[in-house]
């Protein structure tokens, strides 16, 4: 996951708003958006490393919510550290407040490499941030995170932002409306590039919302709605060619009890 926008706002009808994107080599095999076997999780699959880049989850009465982003420096990547992927679904299953959570996981953090984790647990939503051991507090209203510290202001993000601001006033805003946000592949001025160790072309191809390049690029756009009672996501998946397929998953309250309810449409 290279790209999370949100919308926080605690009390309201529609408490959590999460826009993301995922940007990963096209030869990495991913399974789409789906119901997990332990009937507590939805979302992709890296096929990989068995972990996920964002996913739903529940614990009784409360939704829970996690994403991940890498931290993009290169001087820090080593190739056997423990795949980060694994974090969101382990906070998924887990009974821990996002507070507890991001406390245990503070020690061990340096296991994985680099990475922004987004946890939501009903009532709370915190970012972690494993470079520099910090915890998040976010604050009502529209936030984002990239492949810098949360809120570090590259192109992509203040874009993204801005565009998710625009919606906050909709109670109910189309979800076709906001996954459209994540397939703008404006260039950014080499003036606005940020500088991360990966020379001027790799910067520019980066640096769009979305990524296209031969062999890397945006694999899924995901658009999670997250009511008082219900919840929704919408994903849709990218190959190198293009557009894959759009799956569509539905759960509710106290559908906590009874597992989700699955809608899924191929395109």
């Amino acid at each position: 996951m290279c790209l999370i926008a949100w919308n926080w706002q605690p009390g309201s009808a529609l408490p959590l708003l999460v826009l993301a994107n995922r940007d990963e080599l096209y030869a990495r095999p991913t399974l789409a958006l789906h119901a997990w076997p332990c009937g507590r999780v939805l979302a992709g699959k890296d096929e990989q490393a068995g972990g996920t880049w964002l996913g739903l989850g529940h614990n009784g009465p409360r939704f829970r919510f996690a994403a991940i982003t890498n931290f993009r420096d290169l001087s820090l990547v080593r190739p056997d550290a423990v795949s980060r992927g694994e974090l969101v679904p382990e906070f998924l299953r887990s009974d821990e407040s996002a507070d507890a959570y991001l406390e245990r996981l503070r020690p061990t953090a340096h296991s994985y490499n680099p990475f922004n984790l987004l946890v939501f647990d009903g009532t709370d939503l915190r970012g972690f941030e494993s470079h520099s051991g910090r915890t998040v507090v976010c604050a009502p209203g529209v936030g984002a995170v990239s492949n810098a510290g949360f809120n570090t202001p590259w192109p992509k993000l203040l874009q993204l932002k801005q565009a998710v601001a625009k919606l906050a006033s909709q109670e109910h805003p189309p979800m076709q409306q906001l996954l459209q946000l994540l397939a703008d592949q404006t260039p950014v001025a080499d003036a606005d590039l940020p500088a991360t160790g990966i020379g001027l072309e790799r910067e520019r191809a980066l640096a769009p919302v979305f990524v296209r390049t031969p062999d890397y690029g945006t694999r899924a756009s995901s658009v999670v709605s997250v009511h008082t009672r219900s919840a929704d996501l919408l994903e849709q998946s990218f190959d190198a060619v293009g557009p894959t397929g759009l799956q569509q998953l539905s759960t509710s309250i106290p559908g906590a009890q009874t597992g989700f309810a699955r809608s899924l449409h191929g395109n």
